[in-house]
């Protein structure tokens, strides 16, 4: 079935999703009302999908019934324009342009706030963005190259204060792969290694494009073209909703 951009299409696409969903994946029960929950999506590498996991895992807490933000620290705001094109009737999420002025303007009922962290940050910045979270993704792409410099971020990150007393809760999850080739192996393997909880991956596939484009998240598409992916999300979903994602109280 070819998917098309209109509006009349678009409603087509969706329709039936909110009896598909519940099938995909389990509803958290973690709503902790008047606690505001901050979950980072961070790596240093530019071009590995933050944009895209962030929108996604916005998405995750929205169709659960949490008051969901976006901090789009990246000033090619991917978040922000993905969310200009979200349709009025699906689970709302708001949006702050964190590139501009930080996080004041998140709203105060917000309960779960998604930080799309920019790319390049190290030293005293990347401290203080590691400051806003309780709960960090860290993704990485299939290549050699994005693998050497997860090994250099990941060093720096563990050494940051916040996260050694496991204030902060951090995973990685491979992203954008392609299965059963050598490279994912190799990433497989790296990334098992890490002294972090590992993920498990996200395929590269036309659903995430297809998604953004309409302003939607992987799991309001229908079940027929991506249940393949919520399997992936599975346990992504369950790590966000377990105590293992957040620090002691």
């Amino acid at each position: 079935m070819r998917i098309r951009g209109s509006i009349a299409d678009a409603a087509i696409f969706r329709s039936g999703v909110a009896q598909c969903l519940p099938k995909a994946l389990p509803y958290g029960h973690n709503k902790n009302r008047g606690i505001m929950r901050h979950v980072m999506v961070l790596n240093a590498k530019g071009g590995c999908g933050k944009s895209t996991l962030s929108t996604n895992i916005a998405v995750f807490f929205a169709r659960d019934g949490h008051n969901v933000c976006i901090a789009d620290y990246d000033p090619q705001r991917s978040s922000l324009d993905w969310l200009a094109m979200r349709p009025a009737d699906l689970p709302a999420i708001s949006a702050a342009a964190a590139f501009e002025d930080g996080l004041r303007s998140v709203p105060r009922n917000t309960d779960i706030l998604v930080i799309d962290a920019p790319a390049r940050v190290h030293g005293t910045e990347l401290n203080e963005l590691v400051r806003r979270a309780e709960t960090i993704i860290v993704p990485v792409l299939p290549s050699s190259i994005d693998m050497k410099a997860c090994g250099h971020f990941m060093a720096e990150l563990l050494e940051i204060g916040k996260v050694s007393r496991k204030q902060a809760r951090l995973a990685v999850l491979a992203n954008r792969v392609r299965e059963h080739t050598l490279v994912y192996e190799e990433l497989d393997q790296y990334l098992g290694k890490l002294k972090v909880p590992y993920l498990g991956h996200l395929r590269e596939a036309q659903n995430y494009v297809r998604a953004y484009s309409r302003g939607m998240g992987v799991l309001e598409l229908p079940e027929y073209l991506a249940w393949s992916d919520w399997k992936q999300w599975e346990p992504i979903a369950e790590w966000l909703d377990s105590k293992r994602s957040q620090p002691s109280a």
